[in-house]
């Protein structure tokens, strides 16, 4: 893929994009068309009137909210299956590509630098009701260099815009760019911070995933395109980014500077963040291609970008950790509808305690710590189906001790049943086991025998049902 609007036109080929020519107004009623169309499972909508914005400067939203669309954009039959997708990502990530540093780009076409300035003539969208502004930033990557040494982070974390010249940034303090931040804060200087806009986008699965502290995301998106990045130099700082991006956004982070930010409508389907004092980015310049196209999400209810990108790409790196620790795993999901805070881990059990080891290893991953609910089921249980996951859970978690809860642990601090004082800090909460699996001691004749198709007919029986199934009409 070479660009978002290679992929676009992609999309366009299968009749997967609608273009909305009418007036819409930025305020609230894109972002209503955008999470409608999210629950429906509507092709992605690219608006080129989007009420104030310059003439030609266009928003798209949806364009990863299926898992259809995240095949296309990985160039594999868009009819894979979540395992397939999963396993693709795995193997590409695991032969990262340094990038290539270019001269120009196509994001150099048109340059606004000091007063020039003004981020509101781009289509930037009003999301939700009861957000806190406008958010220039929900399907963006944001570029920050380490300031002891040349790791450079690539993070998905969100913008909101504050006035033509100024924006807020949200970077959890867990975050590898609110680590990266807090370096600069604490020694009084200035951080460079660039934000990318609409490209490639197996991009934004990266940078939403684990990738280690200390690791640049540009190589494994790299090994993901299966080709170098190219990367053009800032404009005004020494950060480098993607030089066919749609928009730059070039500025800088300074110590001492907050102003109140949020709230805004996140992935677990509601709008709990609220509104606190966090970092100010002053804009020093803006870079874009001509009729540039701003890529935003519509964050809310399952299914929309953010739960698509983070059920492929936690999933992965929970996965390596359990394959690294020889847990004897057999699959692995993280459900879309469960708003991003439950997994589920099918595995053998061999001997006593596999459960407890699974999640333990999911806890202490960094992307599994956000997951407080694990369900592990036997291997004979797909993960990804939801009706047998459900089955399992409601007859072999054994209520009595099939349940284990540690009401010590830190949660997401955007999990919604969190207490509101002590949200920020993600506490008051807890992670669960649900062991779904068979107790070890139970010989196999005192396992109950599941009555399915699929394991309680004889493969003759069921490979002559299935060959005259259509022929019966059914």
């Amino acid at each position: 893929m070479a660009d978002l609007r290679e992929f676009l036109d992609k999309l366009k080929k299968i009749k997967d994009i609608v273009t909305i020519d009418d007036e819409i107004d930025w305020y609230v009623e894109a972002g209503a068309i955008m999470r409608r169309a999210n629950e429906l499972g509507s092709p992605v909508q690219l608006f080129t009137n989007i009420k104030d914005s310059k003439k030609g400067y266009r928003l798209a939203g949806g364009i990863l909210s299926t898992y259809k669309r995240m095949s296309i954009a990985m160039g594999i039959d868009p009819q894979s299956s979540y395992r397939e997708i999963l396993e693709e990502y795995i193997n590409r990530r695991g032969n990262p590509i340094k990038p290539m540093i270019v001269s120009t780009g196509s994001c150099k076409e048109n340059i606004m630098i000091g007063d020039n300035v003004d981020l509101f003539k781009f289509p930037i969208p009003h999301l939700h009701p009861s957000d806190g502004g406008r958010f220039v930033g929900s399907l963006n990557i944001g570029i920050c260099k380490d300031l002891d040494s040349d790791w450079v982070n690539w993070g998905i974390y969100r913008v909101m815009v504050h006035d033509k010249r100024t924006t807020g940034v949200y970077m959890g303090a867990l975050n590898h760019g609110g680590i990266i931040l807090k370096k600069y804060l604490d020694k009084g200087l200035n951080m460079d911070y660039a934000i990318a806009i609409g490209f490639d986008p197996l991009a934004y699965l990266v940078s939403s995933s684990g990738v280690p502290y200390g690791m640049n995301e540009v190589d494994i998106i790299g090994g993901l395109i299966k080709e170098p990045v190219k990367l053009v130099k800032c404009e005004t700082s020494d950060l480098y980014v993607p030089a066919d991006s749609e928009i730059v956004i070039e500025g800088e982070i300074r110590p001492g500077e907050f102003k109140s930010e949020g709230p805004f409508g996140e992935y677990p389907g509601y709008s709990v963040s609220g509104r606190l004092d966090r970092p100010v980015l002053h804009v020093k310049a803006i870079t874009y291609r001509n009729n540039p196209i701003l890529t935003s999400t519509c964050l809310g209810t399952p299914t929309d970008e953010g739960h698509i990108l983070w059920s492929i790409a936690c999933a992965a790196d929970i996965w390596m950790d359990l394959k690294r620790a020889g847990a004897p795993v057999t699959g692995i999901f993280i459900p879309p509808e469960s708003g991003l805070h439950a997994v589920i881990v099918s595995t053998k059990t061999p001997h006593f305690g596999i459960p407890s080891l699974i999640s333990s290893i999911v806890w202490t991953n960094r992307n599994g710590m956000y997951y407080p609910k694990v369900f592990v089921v036997n291997n004979d249980v797909d993960p990804t189906n939801m009706k047998e996951v459900f089955h399992a859970f409601s007859t072999k978690c054994n209520p009595a001790y099939g349940i284990s809860i540690d009401k010590m642990a830190i949660n997401c601090p955007l999990t919604p049943y969190l207490p509101p004082d002590k949200r920020d800090q993600g506490i008051g909460g807890a992670n669960v086991l649900f062991d779904c699996t068979w107790p070890v001691e139970w010989k196999e004749e005192e396992k109950p025998a599941l009555m399915s198709f699929k394991s309680a007919y004889p493969e003759s029986i069921k490979e002559k049902v299935i060959a005259n199934w259509n022929k019966w009409g059914l």
